[in-house]
């Protein structure tokens, strides 16, 4: 029998995902429904602001959501994404996305990611929704 324990599929999916890992991203939680990673913020990541490129908060917000989102077992793609910014990130900040599974059907999902850094204060909120396919993780 196929072993598609969310810790499995997200083995698997990592394997493959150059981009995760140039953020740099450690898993905190693999879950049913639900993820959580860390980065820390590193020079190259700032803009000209000197503070966090959006571009990153967002990605690392949404590897939790394909984390969160896969976790059944089947593959699922993001199909719309938005995100809120709430305070900015500067080098060295360690960020953690927390995604959790808000409604889930045969076809669709939602999910909720909140960002937060290592002061526990939210740096962005994210929601995202995925096309749920009909093709099954093989790990």
């Amino acid at each position: 029998m196929n072993d598609t324990s969310p810790k499995k599929v997200i083995d698997v999916m990592m394997q493959n995902d150059a981009f995760s890992k140039w953020l740099g991203i450690e898993r905190v939680f693999d879950g049913t429904g639900n993820s959580s990673i860390k980065m820390v913020v590193r020079r190259e990541m700032l803009n000209g602001f000197d503070i966090l490129h959006g571009g990153v908060s967002f990605s690392l917000a949404d590897s939790a959501l394909a984390f969160a989102a896969n976790s059944h077992g089947i593959q699922s793609v993001s199909i719309e994404n938005s995100i809120h910014y709430h305070l900015p990130a500067k080098e060295g900040d360690e960020l953690t996305a927390k995604a959790n599974e808000i409604s889930k059907s045969n076809k669709l999902a939602v999910y909720e990611v909140v960002v937060t850094n290592q002061k526990n204060e939210k740096v962005a909120t994210f929601k995202g929704t995925v096309y749920r396919t009909k093709n099954e993780w093989k790990v």
